[in-house]
């Protein structure tokens, strides 16, 4: 059974930074790929920033320069790095592993930026 387990959301001042975490259960080269998506209050969720297992990233163009996707095999964790935050990222992250045709999410966790 995998399981991913978000960590490092809460509430921080427009302009600072933030470290989420993803850690799987099981070593993260068995996904095809895995990504962050966040989901804001009223609005569908959207795909923050995606890694592939040869260490290929993309990310959306609201938060390109910004963010910064990483993984580390050895403990079987993704990363993403939130600087210069504003509000307008305020929103549920949730961390989300392809096994194609398998799809993994985590239960989320909040990031709340004040203005």
């Amino acid at each position: 059974q995998v399981q991913l387990v978000e960590s490092g959301g809460g509430l921080v001042q427009a302009g600072g930074s933030l470290r989420l975490s993803c850690a799987a259960s099981v070593s993260i080269f068995s996904f095809n790929y895995m990504a962050w998506y966040r989901q804001a209050p009223g609005k569908q969720r959207e795909l923050v920033a995606s890694i592939t297992t040869s260490g290929s990233t993309n990310y959306a163009d609201s938060v390109k320069g910004r963010f910064t996707i990483s993984g580390d095999n050895a403990k079987n964790t993704v990363y993403l790095r939130m600087n210069s935050l504003k509000p307008e990222d305020t929103a549920v992250y949730s961390c989300n592993a392809k096994q194609i045709p398998r799809d993994y999410w985590g239960q989320g966790t909040q990031v709340t930026v004040s203005s």
